[in-house]
């Protein structure tokens, strides 16, 4: 059996191990912190349940995968055999260097080393290291045993051997890997949702529209498509003649727009007090770890249906 070795065992940490786990995998969990481990176990268990409940398991049982999860406080021991070390540090460059340069010691030579980080280029905190080819990023939207996208993020040494394995096992683990060609800050996920988030900060601070009438675009109307096909996709079955003929009809709009949008609003100015205002009107502070918990319900039944719908009607 292919071992991970699960380094940092914090929100993302435990998440990553809930993903391999399922995937038929063996997850060492690895945390220097006294007691993380085991509370990342703890964790998990309380989730497993949540997912057979929901056919999210891949037909194990929840004892079935958390047979298959372990829990350190040795980085050396996690790694010890592993194929692929998934590091789920601060998002902290300091941190980072000091902490690569310590598993880069303690892996093996074949060890694919992959950053969680969704901020930091990959070259910034393995230039350094002796073993800096088999560095990578593999970035996920959390939680990853619920949404498939990881971005795969070479550093400009990152050796291709390195980049198919990680790509590859994240396919094995029900991922759907988005391979970078090159390093970029921000990646791919970050820089589209950043577009989005800068036009609803707009449309709030110029009085377009409300929070939530923003909301409600995304949820009720572009979201729907989005759930199960792409930008590309989606203007090339919208227009008779596909993409080109999308082109034709419809660049002139976004040309038209595109001028209003190169302007930036502070999102901490005073667009914050209005966001902050509407929001808690509609979801009170304290109420905001019992939506978290609807939220990961709602994906769980939303992955459970794009299942189904892959086998009944096609991906």
């Amino acid at each position: 059996m292919t071992k991970i070795a699960i380094i940092g065992s914090g929100f993302i940490g435990r998440a990553w191990a809930i993903t391999f786990a399922r995937a038929g995998f063996d997850v060492a969990l690895a945390d220097h912190a006294q007691g993380a481990p085991e509370a990342a176990l703890a964790y998990i268990e309380g989730v497993l349940p949540d997912l057979a409940d929901n056919d999210l398991l891949n037909g194990a049982s929840p004892e079935a995968v958390r047979a298959r999860l372990s829990a350190t406080t040795s980085y050396a021991q996690a790694l010890d055999g592993a194929a692929h070390a998934q590091e789920n540090a601060p998002e902290d460059l300091t941190i980072k260097k000091y902490l690569y340069e310590e598993l880069d010691a303690l892996a093996g030579p074949d060890t694919v080393l992959a950053s969680s980080t969704s901020a930091l280029l990959p070259s910034l905190f393995s230039k350094h290291l002796k073993g800096r080819e088999r560095v990578c990023v593999c970035h996920p939207i959390n939680p990853p045993y619920l949404i498939p996208a990881v971005e795969v993020v070479p550093a400009p040494w990152t050796s291709a051997d390195t980049m198919t394995r990680a790509a590859d096992l994240m396919r094995a683990a029900g991922q759907s890997p988005i391979v970078m060609k090159k390093e970029l800050d921000g990646f791919v996920m970050n820089r589209m949702q950043g577009a989005l988030l800068e036009e609803a900060f707009r449309l709030v601070a110029d009085g377009y529209a409300s929070v939530e009438d923003v909301d409600i675009g995304i949820r009720e109307g572009l979201a729907l498509r989005w759930s199960f096909m792409g930008p590309f996709e989606t203007i090339d079955l919208n227009a008779p003649g596909g993409v080109a003929d999308y082109v034709a009809r419809y660049q002139q709009i976004y040309e038209r727009i595109s001028p209003d949008q190169w302007r930036r609003v502070d999102w901490a100015g005073p667009v914050l007090e209005t966001v902050l205002a509407e929001r808690r009107a509609r979801l009170p502070e304290d109420g905001l770890a019992e939506r978290q918990v609807w939220r990961d319900r709602r994906l769980m039944a939303l992955a459970a249906h794009k299942r189904k719908a892959a086998k009944d009607i096609g991906a």
